[in-house]
């Protein structure tokens, strides 16, 4: 004798519904399993990553050519730094004075490179420095700097003094160096300076030295 199937009974009636995610699956395109003898598997639904997407192409704001490139080169680093100083209105409204230290702010980043805004109020420099692996350019936007740079003694004239120069650095200049320059920057006058720096690596590396002497070059190691 089949016992009659009892109906099971909704305890909770006051239980708001349980709304459930159900999986829609992709249309399916004509099975001719049949006709090849092997099962198609389970994505060959006919779709392609376009047809799902859309052209990429069709929509203007995911195709712009008007974005700016990054430069890669000497030439076109200077040029970023000359564009970035003619710019006033992007940096001016960032530049902050500390009387205890010079005071800095990154201005830029990009693949390989980063900007720097530096302000040196009177008396204030950076000491004899090297930049570790990094070249760069720098300009001076507001005011002058004075730089000191010693450049190492070469080895066909050992033991002859290391070069030494000394120049002025104002708006509408650059100076380009690389890896392993030794310089020293000091605001010598009597108003505010801001300058721009770009290194390229990043900045990762700065090595202080005491000594108003050029280092003594180290022997190749081979």
């Amino acid at each position: 004798m089949r016992m009659p199937r009892i109906r099971k009974r909704n305890r909770d009636r006051s239980k708001p519904a349980r709304h459930h995610l159900v999986r829609v699956a992709p249309p399916r395109r004509a099975d001719t399993s049949h006709q090849s003898g092997h099962a198609l598997p389970s994505w060959a639904d006919g779709l392609s990553d376009v047809s799902i997407a859309g052209d990429p192409l069709a929509f203007p704001h995911l195709a712009r050519t008007d974005l700016p490139r990054h430069p890669t080169t000497v030439a076109g680093y200077a040029r970023l730094v000359r564009e970035l100083a003619a710019d006033r209105d992007r940096w001016a409204p960032l530049v902050r004075y500390d009387a205890l230290t010079r005071w800095y702010a990154r201005l830029e980043t990009g693949p390989g490179y980063e900007v720097w805004l530096l302000s040196w109020l009177p008396g204030q420099g950076s000491g004899f420095h090297d930049h570790g692996r990094s070249s760069g350019v720098m300009t001076v936007v507001q005011g002058e700097l004075v730089e000191r740079s010693l450049t190492l003694p070469q080895p066909a004239t050992e033991g002859a003094p290391a070069g030494e120069g000394v120049r002025t650095l104002r708006p509408g200049g650059q100076r380009v160096f690389s890896s392993g320059y030794l310089h020293e920057v000091v605001n010598t006058s009597l108003e505010p300076a801001v300058s721009i720096h770009l290194y390229s690596p990043g900045l990762v590396e700065m090595n202080q030295y005491t000594d108003t002497r050029a280092p003594e070059r180290q022997p190749e190691i081979r």
